[in-house]
């Protein structure tokens, strides 16, 4: 499978034309798994975003053979949302052999799986994340994993919520003084903190609607119509429990504007 690199090489060689170097170009490649799984190899390319192995539901060999798909072409694979039977597997296949590097985050449940000699490169993005509660870091440790494979500096602050709004304060001053260039914020319950951490800062602020609650807000929604709600200028919402669309979204901010 050519990368970029591979098909302008082929360009300056004359070994293609430039009809053919063009079609490469826009294609979007694909590695087939068997029947049952396509690897977007050229993703992270085209969007600056890599392509996660969701885990959840997935027969745990079929993670294994795609984690391989991903070392052969990419040199490493991210497994979001794993499941103990999968953690087993991919330990028995990765923990002992000394060409890869496995690094397990059980609270955010996100393994990655890389050959030993990579190292993700730094972009100069620096990202900050504030969790409301405790029970909001799960979602926090995903983003916070996407964010460093996308190359930036992560600082994070957890249990700061306006319950106990002091708390806030000083952790947020020393991001702003670290020069950050967006915050992540994690809340559930009502979901007020990214709406009060926008009203304090002139960074983009992406809000995160944890799935805490119960009654008529339960499972996430009245944090999400709250931060959907709120009259904060530069506040960004994704979706519940979205801790890789946020990671993803913040690293490409951060990146750019680091640029």
């Amino acid at each position: 499978m050519s990368e970029i690199k591979d098909i302008l090489q082929k360009l300056l060689e004359k070994k293609i034309s430039l009809e053919d170097a063009e079609k490469l170009l826009k294609a979007n490649l694909i590695e087939e798994i068997g029947d049952l799984a396509k690897l977007d190899i050229f993703r992270k390319t085209r969007t600056g975003t890599p392509e996660v192995i969701y885990a959840q539901n997935k027969d745990p060999q079929m993670v294994i053979d795609i984690i391989f798909g991903f070392l052969k072409s990419k040199r490493f694979a991210i497994i979001s949302r794993f499941n103990e039977e999968q953690k087993r597997i991919i330990l028995k296949n990765f923990s002992n052999n000394k060409d890869y590097k496995i690094d397990i985050n059980e609270l955010g449940k996100i393994i990655v799986v890389k050959e030993a000699s990579f190292n993700f490169t730094k972009k100069g993005g620096m990202i900050g994340i504030i969790t409301a509660g405790s029970s909001d870091v799960p979602v926090a440790a995903e983003a916070k994993i996407i964010a460093e494979v996308m190359g930036c500096e992560v600082k994070t602050s957890f249990d700061v919520g306006i319950a106990g709004i002091h708390r806030l304060f000083n952790p947020l001053s020393d991001m702003i003084k670290s020069g950050v260039h967006v915050i992540i914020v994690c809340a559930g319950m009502e979901g007020t903190l990214p709406g009060v951490v926008a009203a304090l800062v002139d960074i983009p602020v992406i809000g995160v609607p944890i799935s805490s609650g119960y009654g008529m807000g339960e499972k996430g929604k009245g944090a999400l119509i709250t931060m959907l709600q709120s009259c904060s200028p530069g506040l960004l919402v994704v979706n519940i429990d979205n801790g890789f669309g946020a990671g993803a979204s913040a690293a490409i901010i951060a990146n750019k504007m680091a640029g």
